[in-house]
């Protein structure tokens, strides 16, 4: 699977170590940075990972930073972007089965890395579930999203 990586300054490491692990499970990354800890805009780097999904050019996201909600806030902004906030991995299940999450979003200062990569391994590894009941609540989602034009 190809597999689009972004993060700010707070997200550095533990997405080096994400990485690492997803290409060890033979998942290709493209990784929009940063690449190291000096301050810088989360949007710079979560824009580009979020087109990249958005358009196809990747299946899935992984981003990274502070909290994590500031790259799903961006990353939702697209359309055809799932983006979930997710800190345990009964969440990234649920993200998973119920609403075929495709962007995961990590908070690097609130979990440890043994969480976090716990986490990410869920989140790979778990379908969404096919039952009519969870397929026609995503589709209404989806509709929603893609009936969406205009700000109201």
């Amino acid at each position: 699977m190809k597999i689009a990586m972004a993060n700010d300054h707070a997200g550095t490491q533990l997405k080096n170590q994400i990485k690492a692990w997803l290409e060890g499970e033979g998942h290709e990354v493209v990784d929009f940075g940063t690449y190291d800890e000096e301050g810088c805009d989360l949007s710079d780097f979560i824009y580009p990972a979020s087109m990249a999904v958005a358009k196809g050019e990747c299946e899935r996201g992984i981003f990274v930073d502070g909290v994590g909600y500031g790259s799903a806030m961006i990353a939702n902004k697209f359309r055809g972007i799932f983006a979930c906030v997710c800190q345990d991995p009964v969440c990234a299940e649920l993200a998973r089965q119920h609403n075929d999450a495709n962007v995961l979003c990590i908070g690097g200062k609130l979990i440890g890395p043994v969480l976090a990569m716990a986490v990410v391994k869920t989140w790979m590894e778990t379908d969404a579930l096919t039952a009519e009941k969870y397929a026609r609540r995503r589709d209404k989602v989806a509709a929603i999203d893609e009936e969406r034009t205009v700000a109201v």
